[in-house]
């Protein structure tokens, strides 16, 4: 066997006896691999904090699955990059996930904020016609449609407080609403 693969069939058979419990074993397992596992990590990540959190898992991964190890189709070394890259693979594509969920929630906020920017310029610009509308009615018909609607009285209370008949109030209130339609149908 050349020199250059002992190195790799000592992690090979270290490995075999860490997929049997051995925990001395995956100790010279995770020294052997912790390093290349963050370095490429790393490369892919560009991110120290990120690239350490997915070396710990792969390096648990590798704790945990290690009777999935096969020396037949390759090496420890090998078998442990390959998981390495697969979790930072993902990892880089839950943190794009996220950064899109984000730019989504923003653009939908972005949305309702414009909608409710619309909605106030809809009602000021509502507002104006109704005032315009009223401006223009006789004060007979305006004043007891000002005081029902923007005081709240009652038809009795505005016949009380015009010392008018409850019935003209409500005839003279009819015929106010009448021309307020009119006038805001005819638009602005």
């Amino acid at each position: 066997m050349p020199h250059s693969r002992e190195p790799h069939a000592d992690l090979d058979t270290l490995m075999l006896r860490a997929a049997n419990g051995d925990r001395d074993a995956f100790a010279g397992v995770y020294d052997a691999l912790v390093q290349p596992v963050m370095g490429l990590a790393c490369r892919i990540l560009r991110d120290a904090g990120q690239a350490e959190e997915v070396t710990q898992d792969v390096m648990i991964e590798v704790w945990r699955t290690a009777d999935r190890f096969r020396p037949d189709l390759g090496t420890a070394k090998a078998w442990v990059l390959t998981l390495a890259h697969r979790r930072t693979v993902d990892r880089v594509r839950s943190v794009q996930a996220s950064k899109d969920r984000e730019v989504r929630a923003g653009m939908l906020s972005t949305d309702r904020d414009f909608d409710q920017v619309a909605e106030t310029v809809e009602n000021l610009d509502e507002r104006r016609r109704v005032h315009r509308c009223l401006a223009a009615l006789a004060r007979l018909q305006r004043v007891p449609l000002v005081l029902a609607y923007y005081q709240g009285m009652t038809c009795l209370e505005v016949a009380r407080s015009l010392s008018t008949p409850e019935g003209t109030v409500k005839s003279r209130m009819r015929k106010g609403l009448d021309q307020l339609r009119t006038c805001l149908e005819a638009g602005p």
